[in-house]
């Protein structure tokens, strides 16, 4: 079966399970009341799944092992700015294979040859202060045409404590501008809206659920959009989802256990030498900083997954205290590496797993030391570990320092907390196994459109439907 277009919304969060329960109806009328469970790989967390939905591979092979990326040279640490590299998606091999393809919102868009993308890109100063709201775009003059009909993109309801659904509404708007201007084959749509409030309250939660009924409202009203198009008949619309969620309880602290031992060294830092606008604390001094090259070991923690990245010869000590830690599950070395699927170069010498309870927090202060700066600051490039207390507002500062507020984390690869990988609309496939592995989304796509011979991409699995 092969269809003339196939559009893919990446529902972050979505869960069969929520079909035919009463809070999704569009998305149920869509699919019907039952869909694969899609097993992300691991770290199930943004830009490992993201690539490996792409590409057809598993973090092993492409490299994205972590929503951050640690620099063996310089001993430093980068979340979120990472860039495109020599991946190729299935966006960029179908057009160079004669499709009009599109991808909105996903992480490593800027350079993308993708007939029509979209992505943050806001214009910052040296202190990673916003100056003015932009975003990339092919065609290159896209968003002034999308910000003069329908406003700047809402950077703030994107991520943080104002994060809501104005962010989804947007980007499928975008969504709907992108197939009326450029008619794309293959569309590719990140819809994040769930995220929010799983982390926020947890996957069983009431709140969660109204967010269910929220996005599925707006995933609705996109797809009258499509069925009013003159290709309708030619489309499939595919739903997946990267992850689902655990609820959480126990936040843990690898790095204030590294310190303690005495493998990670910290100091006061300097606040005006690295941000002259920046405030102190209200002691009137800096907080303490990681010196991540003085340490002998340093966790880059990323939900319920972490990277140890240590010296030789302190690996052994910093396994044994690590791997005593109430919440660590697991304490990964080469075989376990292997054994997960994360045996890259770019991976810690040690990677660390959360009980199905417990998740990873960056904090290497004591409770009675001073943090740093950015530590309040809603600045996901600084801080070296991914910080979910940013979706709080702090007491007197702009994000919380209370950990014990997260109630929903992911990253563990479980049998009873993946995705969802499901097909409606008219051309859809009848039947998909029970599961479906990540890295059989970017296979079956290139079936569905009858392409898979002609991209030249090196996947891992083959497509799930005939």
């Amino acid at each position: 079966m092969t269809a003339e277009r196939v559009v893919v919304l990446n529902v972050v969060g979505f869960r069969p399970e929520y079909l035919g329960s009463g809070h999704a109806p569009n998305l149920t009328d869509l699919l019907g009341e039952s869909a694969a469970d899609l097993r992300p790989p691991f770290p199930a967390v943004t830009i490992p799944v993201q690539t490996t939905l792409a590409t057809g591979q598993s973090p092993a092979t492409h490299g994205d092992v972590a929503n951050g990326e640690y620099d063996r040279e310089s001993d430093s640490v980068a979340f979120w700015e990472r860039d495109r590299g020599d991946r190729e998606r299935i966006w960029e091999t179908a057009r160079d294979a004669g499709l009009t393809t599109g991808a909105l919102f996903f992480q490593h868009l800027i350079g993308t040859n993708a007939d029509v993308a979209v992505t943050p890109s806001p214009i910052e100063d040296e202190n990673n202060d916003l100056i003015e709201m932009n975003c990339w775009t092919n065609p290159d003059d896209f968003y002034d045409e999308l910000e003069a009909e329908h406003g700047h993109f809402p950077l703030h309801h994107y991520w943080g404590p104002g994060a809501n659904e104005e962010s989804s509404e947007w980007i499928l708007t975008a969504a709907r501008e992108s197939v009326e201007r450029y008619d794309p084959d293959l569309l590719w749509v990140y819809v994040p809206h769930l995220d929010y409030d799983a982390q926020r309250h947890g996957p069983d939660s009431a709140e969660l659920m109204d967010a269910v009924e929220t996005v599925d409202a707006m995933v609705g009203g996109f797809l009258d959009h499509l069925r009013n198009d003159d290709r309708w008949d030619e489309t499939v619309v595919g739903v997946v989802s990267e992850y689902g969620f655990h609820g959480v309880e126990t936040p843990v602290f690898p790095n204030r256990a590294l310190r303690e031992a005495g493998l990670l060294e910290a100091h006061e830092e300097d606040t005006e030498a690295e941000n002259s606008e920046a405030e102190d604390s209200e002691d009137g001094e800096g907080g303490i900083d990681v010196d991540i090259p003085a340490s002998d070991a340093f966790a880059m923690v990323d939900h319920q997954a972490a990277h140890v990245y240590t010296d030789q010869e302190a690996i052994p000590e910093a396994r044994e205290v690590l791997a005593g830690l109430d919440g660590v599950a697991e304490v990964l070395g080469e075989e376990g590496k292997a054994e997960y699927g994360i045996d890259h170069e770019d991976s810690g010498e040690l990677v660390l797993v959360a009980d199905p309870d417990a998740w990873f927090q960056y904090y290497w202060w004591a409770d009675d030391e001073t943090p740093p700066s950015y530590a309040t600051e809603m600045d996901i490039h600084a801080k070296p570990g991914f910080d979910p207390c940013e979706l709080f507002f702090g007491e007197k500062v702009p994000v919380s320092l209370s950990p014990s507020q997260i109630s929903g984390s992911h990253g563990r690869v479980d049998d009873d907390v993946g995705g969802i990988c499901a097909f409606g609309g008219p051309a859809a496939p009848d039947e998909l196994p029970s599961e479906v592995d990540a890295r059989q989304v970017a296979p079956t796509i290139a079936g569905l459109l009858g392409v898979e011979d002609d991209l030249g991409m090196d996947f891992e699995g083959s497509s799930v439907v005939e």
